[in-house]
């Protein structure tokens, strides 16, 4: 996510460097954890690229979609809008929708991430009471109290989301938001997919999952 987050747009030295930065992180984080034998460092570690990763498509994000920044930028750069009013209300109502769908998502990824580190945390400070009663409770349901277990399946989630964001993000980076569109039928029963909009089926309801 940090390569795929900062080499996007950019040339190919660019795109290197973030490449060689990205290798260089993941092998400090590793052997110095090993090193060290900390799981908060670990914790702490993880948290600040998430963190990273994060800031840096929420900036993107408002900076590529919000129609104010985008008018500005126009000015700035004394370019006239190339699309005629009717068509610029047309993106810029586009650009709104995606942009509150989008907080919609945000707070389900970072609300199971800190789930996750909660339970992570909790395990850590409570590791041998927790043990104790996962050997009370025996198998099958003892595993229900594997904090670390948890802590993957919450990451796994936010993960999840995030890639979703990142990956409707990179279309909107490119200009491309009239191809695909965010399905996400329930809040909290399905998961938003990204699909591609299959013009020639569209009468029929049909789309084309990316």
């Amino acid at each position: 996510m940090f390569y795929a987050t900062f080499s996007h747009q950019r040339s190919a030295e660019g795109a290197l460097l973030v490449f060689a930065l990205a290798v260089f992180i993941a092998t400090f984080i590793t052997a110095y954890y090993y090193h060290i034998k900390d799981p908060l460092f670990h914790q702490n570690a993880f948290a600040l690229l998430t963190v990273v990763v994060f800031v840096r498509s929420l900036y993107g994000m408002e900076a590529s979609l919000r129609p104010s920044r985008q008018a500005k930028r126009r000015v700035e750069v004394g370019r006239a809008d190339a699309n005629n009013a009717t068509e610029q209300a047309r993106v810029d109502q586009r650009d709104r929708n995606i942009i509150k769908t989008m907080y919609q998502m945000i707070p389900v990824g970072l609300g199971s991430i800190a789930l996750g580190f909660l339970i992570w945390n909790l395990d850590n400070a409570f590791c041998p009471t927790l043990r104790q009663w996962r050997r009370a409770v025996g198998l099958p349901w003892g595993i229900l109290l594997e904090g670390h277990g948890w802590w993957h399946i919450f990451t796994g989630i936010a993960q999840f989301f995030n890639l979703t964001w990142s990956i409707w993000l990179r279309y909107c980076f490119d200009g491309q938001q009239d191809q695909v569109e965010l399905v996400w039928p329930t809040l909290f029963t399905s998961v938003p997919l990204v699909e591609r909009v299959d013009r020639q089926s569209n009468s029929t309801g049909k789309k084309k999952r990316v």
